[in-house]
């Protein structure tokens, strides 16, 4: 995955987004350019969703509920529905992804959301229980059965694809491009030709941008950390990471902010069991509905939208990976 170390991916290597986040989210790979419904710069406030980084509950009382006949008897789904919940593998400690809340217990974010959607879609509340996973259990997790589904900005790789089913993608990440919050000559990669760049030390950033940013100066740290004080500090005009851990950072460092979207390309999926083609079907047919519906849109402004300046981009085409 990219870039990351990935605070905020759980685990594995990026992560938020958002969308990849991000969410190449558009304009690198997420499925198309930046269009879609308006997002808000900076972290301002969504009408209707808060702004805060949680969805409303009007977004789920609104999510679509499939209908009796797209649940066939003995079908996941139906055990799914039966059992009154749905098992989603996935972390709790990842801003504006899946973060639980101290106080609520409920877990909010991008994948988060999308998790309890699906729920709602299967079961007509959208009630979850989230197991707690590391990157190297999934695959095992997933085979035993032992959750229904693995929202956590897994990346889509044939290999994987051996091992399990990936629905999707239903998020794009890649590399980013995050300023100071003052910056208003920064837009995206496209500007940072001749500037200094932050990166980090052995990441992805270190390789794309002699040729996406020609002339441009690395001041390369060893830690996101690190980097992310350099930029603040002004040791660097801009600092190229993946688009999720940037927005992770911006929305506890309120000092910088996510310009433009991913100009790499990190497509994540939903992980299922690859012996039930059956509930991937059905899983991306939910997808497809909550896309066209604007129901993906409103996630992504209430969440990884709220750190990034521009409109909702584009959700990438379901089983554009390969993998998927």
């Amino acid at each position: 995955m990219s870039i990351l170390t990935k605070r905020l991916r759980p685990r594995r290597t990026v992560a938020i987004a958002a969308a990849s986040v991000a969410v190449a989210m558009a304009a690198a790979g997420c499925g198309g350019g930046g269009s879609g419904t308006p997002g808000t710069p900076g972290g301002a406030a969504v009408p209707g969703l808060g702004g805060t980084g949680v969805v409303e509950q009007a977004v789920y009382d609104a999510a679509p509920v499939a209908a009796d006949a797209d649940i066939p008897a003995g079908s996941t789904m139906e055990k799914i529905r039966q059992r009154g919940k749905l098992l989603v593998g996935g972390s709790l400690d990842a801003p504006l992804l899946a973060q639980q809340d101290p106080v609520s217990g409920k877990v909010e974010g991008f994948d988060a959301s999308l998790a309890r959607l699906l729920a709602k879609y299967i079961i007509g509340k959208p009630e979850v229980e989230t197991v707690t996973i590391g990157t190297q259990t999934r695959e095992a997790l997933l085979r035993a059965k032992s959750v229904d589904t693995v929202f956590q900005t897994y990346t889509i790789t044939p290999e994987r694809a051996t091992q399990i089913a990936f629905a999707g993608p239903y998020l794009t990440s890649g590399l980013a491009v995050a300023v100071k919050k003052e910056n208003t000559t920064i837009h995206g990669v496209q500007d940072l030709a001749g500037k200094k760049v932050v990166v980090g030390t052995n990441t992805p950033a270190v390789t794309a941008l002699p040729t996406v940013a020609p002339g441009s100066e690395q001041v390369a740290f060893a830690t996101d950390p690190q980097a992310v004080q350099a930029l603040l500090q002004g040791r660097g005009e801009a600092y190229v990471q993946d688009f999720t851990l940037l927005a992770s950072n911006a929305k506890v460092n309120p000092g910088m902010k996510v310009v433009g979207q991913p100009f790499t390309t990190e497509p994540y999926g939903i992980g299922l069991n690859r012996e039930d083609p059956q509930f991937k079907e059905f899983v991306n047919n939910w997808l497809t509905k909550i896309q066209a519906d604007g129901t993906w849109a409103k996630v992504w402004q209430a969440t990884l939208g709220t750190v990034v300046e521009g409109g909702a981009p584009t959700p990438p085409a379901i089983g554009s990976a390969q993998g998927s």
